[in-house]
């Protein structure tokens, strides 16, 4: 077989697709040179700070700014009467005040702004503000959100709620049905039911919220910032200023991580509102308290379970109801319900399913996007289901699980047909046959410890008398790409010119890098399907047309496709350039495949045909901008739950190796082994360092974890890193990786998008080897000591 021109350039051309190139940003960030946009700096600037609700539900009866204005550095003080044109903004549903209007619905809602010449005189300022609540009653859960009497959280709303929504304090509600669960159920030989719960998960990323706005002379903004989505942040500021779009330039800062928690706005038009009032540059930079308060969080969840088999194994029927605490605001909650419901009964076929998702409005703070987005609450109930369904009949949990799994040409709840490989039982072959780790890893020749492979690691908390350990396994399924119908394309413009005497191709998209690698994928696209060694990529910023969000496992999938298409088009206008050119002097230009390789145009044979410095000596440079769309999706049919709601899905399965201390309620992970098919490992490095790091905040998850939030308050217990617990080198076990690559025919060079899906299986893989240790139910997480030591054991 002749080779393709992707093999021939992959062998010609250094750092193509398929190569592990190292991340351009890589050596800046680990040795500290990498500029943040925290480091952002201008001469003259003003440092902006936000003054935030003491409480979770209460009307603002006074707001006395006179002796915060007084404050000598103070330049302003802005209110929400303060504000010059629209006053809410959102995601999906413009109903988060911009500044609290009149009432706050969460802990730490911004009520005030504060600019000021120095960021000590801004906080000391924003304490000055004399501000007097009447606190109201509380909805922190859905007893209190539906009961009959309970406030309403949005009442002018209260009568425009869509039919399908039984109470207005519910966000949005999504059902999937599909066959006869009744029926399936009369002919089960072994039931299961379960409730779970899942905890309020912060998205944890190291770099606070922070952005620089400048005043520009034509009366517009120049913002830059640290986002995921430069086009959805702009839509949404550019209202509240009283602006057109194109007077609102918005540029990319260095992201410290997002995870979703970017998705949302959080400081961006309050630093614009600051700038144009006073008419200097104002820069915001959240410390890690305000940070909690500052964005969204993963939505804690309550599901109920039931699943029915026969007695051979084969699932018959799965019903639940999931139910997500959205907090306050709508933000993407709708869309996690979408997600959560379509996902719920995992990557098993199953004929006969009813399902029920809802979100609800609550004084909580408000939930929306964070890696996984709600298939890793459904993931942890329905793994644990199927634990349970193989112990009752007697079965190995992971061969119960292949008997059931989804394969290329199955069909989904939603009457989705798979039509890629879905290799959910050799996923799970494939991790299972991994060497197990040794066991009693803390015990050497000599007879000493080492501390750091004990439950509770150096401090030495325990000493492996009563060290049990345990295997788990789990997989999950997720969606990749944004679905039910959403318009989800992404921009590219590639330029090919002669710089030097050497061929520079130059990529630029709005693409947000929020450390996903995207900035390594991008040029590595390039160099493939130009055949050039020299590739530059532009900022991002808003001047570009949209690249959609970097969420949802879309970037390479949907921003790679637009890269390709506009090499593709770039690279058949070299080819017509080098025919007006030289094609008279070879028959080859006419008759041969012409590739470009190595800075040179070539037959499919290997002959150089001409130099492409040569062919583009003398030119204007070639460019060409694409925009590219995946296949279309369809919404849910908010009855039934019917729909080709996803463009494609991604899988990943996980064994947990764990060792407990069942006296001190102490777990030691470690290891979470993955498998996973990845399509095309267009960066073979890159994709375990997703794997990776996917897996470690699935770990989080599982055994530490959690926003705590008062039930009786809706106040929150726990905003900074000493009290709000993630994992560190020495938590993170050993990750052994097994890559698949199965393409999809559908997608860029068959890849699938890789970040999420292992979230969702390593929590309970994890959560399995623990029930093994113990016996124990274990049907919450995040894991706590209390709940292992049987003095706390959630039914």
């Amino acid at each position: 077989m002749r080779p393709t021109r992707t093999d021939l350039t992959q062998q010609s051309t250094r750092g193509g697709i398929g190569a592990s190139t190292l991340r351009p940003d890589g050596g800046l960030k680990v040795t500290g040179e990498f500029a943040y946009a925290s480091d952002l700096w201008h001469e003259d600037m003003l440092w902006g700070h936000t003054l935030r609700s003491p409480h979770a539900h209460a009307r603002i009866v006074s707001l006395d700014t006179a002796e915060a204005l007084a404050t000598p550095g103070v330049h302003a003080v802005l209110t929400h009467a303060d504000l010059p044109a629209a006053t809410r903004y959102g995601l999906e549903v413009q109903d988060a005040p911009v500044l609290a209007d009149g009432v706050v619905r969460h802990h730490g809602e911004p009520v005030a702004l504060v600019a000021a010449d120095h960021p000590e005189t801004a906080r000391r300022a924003a304490a000055k503000i004399k501000a007097v609540y009447e606190q109201l009653p509380v909805v922190t859960d859905e007893k209190s959100a539906t009961a009959p009497g309970a406030p309403l959280l949005h009442p002018a709303r209260a009568d425009k709620h869509a039919p399908h929504v039984p109470h207005p304090n519910v966000v949005h509600c999504q059902p999937v049905v599909r066959g006869d669960v009744e029926a399936a159920r009369a002919r089960a030989h072994a039931v299961v039911t379960g409730d779970y719960e899942v905890g309020m998960q912060d998205q944890a990323f190291l770099g606070p919220e922070s952005g620089l706005a400048v005043p520009a002379e034509d009366g517009g903004v120049d913002l830059y910032i640290a986002t995921q989505w430069l086009h959805a942040d702009l839509r949404q500021i550019a209202p509240v200023l009283g602006l057109p779009e194109d007077k609102v330039r918005m540029t990319l800062s260095g992201v410290g991580g997002a995870f979703g928690g970017r998705e949302d706005l959080s400081m961006q038009a309050h630093a614009c509102l600051l700038a144009l009032r006073t008419g200097r540059p104002v820069k915001m930079v959240y410390n890690r308290f305000e940070s909690f308060f500052g964005h969204v969080h993963r939505h804690p969840a309550r599901l109920h379970y039931e699943h029915g088999a026969d007695r051979d194994g084969g699932l018959l029927f799965v019903r639940c109801r999931i139910v997500l605490d959205g907090g306050a605001y709508t933000s993407s909650s709708p869309s996690v319900v979408g997600n959560a419901a379509s996902l719920a009964v995992g990557p098993y076929a199953c004929d006969n399913v009813d399902v029920e998702a809802l979100a609800l409005y609550t004084n909580n703070p408000p939930c929306g996007a964070m890696r996984g987005f709600g298939a890793v609450q459904a993931c942890f109930a329905y793994e644990a289901q199927m634990d349970r369904l193989a112990a009752e009949l007697g079965l190995d949990p992971v061969e119960f699980r292949r008997r059931n799994a989804v394969s290329q040409g199955s069909v989904m709840p939603t009457g989705q047909v798979i039509d890629a490989p879905a290799p959910v039982a050799e996923l799970l072959r494939r991790v299972k046959a991994l060497p197990l780790p040794p066991e009693r890893q803390w015990e050497t020749a000599g007879g000493s410890a080492d501390l750091r492979a004990l439950p509770g690691g150096v401090s030495n908390t325990s000493h492996g008398e009563g060290v049990v350990r345990g295997v788990g396994y789990a997989v999950g399924i997720k969606n990749v790409g944004f679905s039910e119908g959403f318009d989800d394309y992404s921009t590219a413009r590639v330029r090919l010119e002669s710089v030097a005497g050497e061929p520079v191709a130059t990529v630029r998209t709005a693409m947000a890098e929020v450390g996903q690698g995207g900035v390594t994928v991008h040029a590595q696209i390039a160099r493939t399907e130009l055949g050039v060694a020299e590739v530059t990529l532009q900022p991002a910023d808003t001047r570009m047309g949209s690249a959609g969000s970097t969420s949802a496992s879309r970037q390479t999938y949907v921003t790679g496709g637009a890269i390709k298409a506009a090499c593709e088009a770039v690279r058949e206008r070299v080819l017509e350039l080098g025919r007006a050119k030289f094609g008279t002097y070879h028959p080859a230009w006419a008759t041969a495949e012409l590739l470009l390789e190595g800075g040179k145009i070539v037959t499919d044979g290997g002959e150089v045909l001409a130099g492409l410095a040569d062919v583009l000596d003398g030119e204007e440079p070639v460019e060409a901008e694409r925009v590219w769309r995946h296949r279309p999706t369809e919404p849910f049919d908010l009855r039934s739950g019917q729909g080709q709601g996803h463009v494609q899905y991604s899988f990943a399965a996980h064994r947990a190796v764990v060792e407990v201390d069942t006296e001190l309620g102490l777990v030691k992970v470690v290891e979470l082994a993955c498998a996973q098919d990845v399509g095309k490992a267009l960066n073979p490095l890159s994709v375990v360092g997703q794997i990776h790091g996917a897996t470690t905040q699935g770990l989080g998850l599982a055994v530490m974890e959690e926003i705590a939030v008062d039930p009786a308050t809706g106040l929150v217990r726990n905003p900074s890193f000493t009290d709000y617990l993630i994992p560190t080198v020495l938590d993170t076990p050993a990750m052994p990786v097994d890559i698949l690559e199965l393409a999809d025919a559908h997608a860029p060079y068959g890849l699938r998008g890789v970040g999420e899906a292992p979230t969702l299986s390593a929590t309970p893989a994890v959560v399995a080897a623990v029930r093994q240790a113990t016996g124990l139910p274990l049907r919450r997480v995040p894991l706590r000591p209390e709940h292992l030591t049987g003095t706390d054991v959630p039914a």
